[in-house]
Formats: structure tokens, C-alpha cells, sequence
């Protein structure tokens, strides 16, 4: 061992230091939106997603959306937006670094910057039971970008269009009644909801394994602000060997909307206001 690495094993075992703690972070207070959730609540939208395909729904804010399997297991790719600002979108890393890769009752999906404030808040999830496997996945991912053609072009030489990254364009598309090429520009990565997965403890690449979720399982959020709401029905169904692909047995994943009359503020909840950094970045000017 040369005098340069002879510290070696001592600067491996140092101790990591977690980035966000949680105990600064401001909370869900799951207590009130369950006491929202049964206080004069109606399903206001009902809607399937058909299999290799997506679509865009709005949910106000204050309101709740539970995203169901029907007929057999099958894992959807999730995006969020303002509905107001498009350019408000989820912020899959910066969820995962304050929440960490797999989410859960209680953790929220934050939106991109300058606004950097709470989209949605996961209230209930049937699979929370599941934690993390010997193989170290677990359920609800922020990890994965989301299936595309690009990598599917890049890796096999196909073209395929109907992985997430395609269905989520079609949909806003049409929900928006944009162009396709400004559709995309907005498509972002994703809440694999439902997907288990992780990273190999030899090599650190992510994996993914069949999904624990079976018919009658959801997962419900609660709305911090108008949203739309994109949802895609994975082309690699439950994920357990491939996707981008139309050889998986996939299946469709219903939705379900539901707002309240109650006076919110009255309860208690006030809708999350964009991040208050002045942007100024210490700049003169």
C-alpha cells in the first residue's frame, strides 16, 4: 500500500451525514386531510387508463385523487403541473432528496424551481406495508426518469411509441390542445407509482422487480394546488422483465376524483405560496 492510500479504509468508514433532515422540514398534517377526506367529500370524475397509454385530468386544489389497480398488477408513471403554469412541474429529485427514493403517507411531491412548494401529499398507500425488500427495493419510486424512445432507439435501434415518456405527450397534448412538440418540452420525470425498485448493492444500477400491488390497491393524494394531472399506464405492466415493449402483460389503472364543500381555510389548510427566495442569486443587478 503506497503512502497515498494508506488511509484508505479510514476515509471509506466515515459516517455519512443525511442533506435534508427531516426534522426541519415542514410537515404533513395527515390528521387534517383525513378529517378533509370525510368531511362532505363527492367523486367528482371518474376515468380509466387504458394500458400503454395516458391521461391528463384536472384536480382543484383541496381536492383528492386515489390512483387504483383494477384487473391485474401494473405500475403508472406520474407527472404534475400547475394548472395555471405548466412550467410548475414536479420535482422528482428534489422530492427525493428531501423524502428519499421511495414515497410513502406523509411525504409530498414538491414542484421545480422558483417555486419549490408542495403539488400533492400522499395521504394513503395500501403498499405501505411493503418497506424495503432483502434486495433493498421498495415501492414508489423518484428514482427513474420514466420508459422513452429515446433510450429504447439508443439501446436496441427500435423505434416505440408507446413508453411513458410518449404517453404523457400524447395526453397533455390533447388535454392542453398544444402541439406535440410543446407538449414534450413540459413531460417530466416521473412518481413510478406502484413500481418496485432500487439499486444493485454490487454495480449501484437500478433494477427493477415484479410490483407487490394486486387489484384493490391505491395510492390517494391530496391536491395543494389546481393540478394537472398526467398518468400513464406502463408498457412494461408490472415491470417484472422489460418495458418499452408491447411483450409485458399490462393492464389498465383507474382514477378517481373527489373535492370537497367544506371551507377549507376553516379547517385549517391554506394553500402552500411558491418559495420565497428573492432570486437574486447575489447578483448586482
Amino acid at each position: 500500500m503506497t503512502r497515498l492510500h494508506e488511509d484508505r479504509e479510514s476515509r471509506r468508514n466515515i459516517e455519512p451525514v443525511i442533506c435534508y433532515p427531516v426534522q426541519s422540514q415542514p410537515k404533513a398534517d395527515l390528521d387534517l386531510y383525513k378529517k378533509i377526506r370525510g368531511a362532505n367529500i363527492s367523486k367528482v370524475q371518474e376515468l380509466r387508463v387504458p394500458p400503454r397509454d395516458a391521461r391528463c385530468f384536472y384536480v382543484p386544489k383541496g381536492g383528492f385523487f386515489r390512483i387504483i389497480s383494477v384487473e391485474g398488477p401494473q405500475v403508472g408513471d406520474l407527472n404534475l403541473w400547475s394548472a395555471h403554469n405548466l412550467s410548475e412541474r414536479f420535482y422528482s429529485g428534489k422530492t427525493r432528496a428531501l423524502h428519499g427514493s421511495h414515497i410513502t403517507s406523509g411525504h409530498r411531491m414538491w414542484s421545480s424551481f422558483p417555486y419549490l412548494r408542495p403539488m400533492a401529499t400522499i395521504i394513503e398507500d395500501t403498499l405501505g406495508w411493503y418497506g424495503i425488500d432483502p434486495f433493498g427495493g421498495s415501492v414508489h419510486d423518484v428514482i427513474g426518469t420514466r420508459c422513452d424512445p429515446y433510450t429504447k432507439k439508443l439501446l436496441s435501434g427500435e423505434q416505440y411509441h408507446y413508453c411513458c415518456h410518449s404517453n404523457l405527450t400524447r395526453a397533455l397534448a390533447q388535454f392542453c390542445e398544444i402541439r406535440l412538440e410543446e407538449a414534450e418540452r413540459h413531460v417530466h420525470d416521473v412518481l413510478n407509482v406502484f413500481m418496485c425498485t432500487g439499486f444493485t448493492r454490487d454495480t449501484g444500477q437500478y433494477f427493477m422487480k415484479a410490483s407487490p400491488v394486486r387489484p384493490g390497491d391505491y395510492l390517494e393524494f391530496f391536491s395543494e394546488i389546481d393540478l394537472i394531472v398526467g398518468l400513464s399506464a406502463c408498457p412494461g405492466g408490472d415491470c417484472s422483465t422489460e418495458h418499452s415493449s408491447d411483450a409485458a402483460a399490462c393492464f389498465p389503472l383507474q382514477v378517481q376524483v373527489f373535492e370537497s364543500s367544506q371551507d377549507l381555510v376553516e379547517m385549517g389548510w391554506h394553500e402552500p405560496i411558491p418559495n420565497a427566495y428573492d432570486q437574486s442569486h447575489g447578483g448586482l443587478c
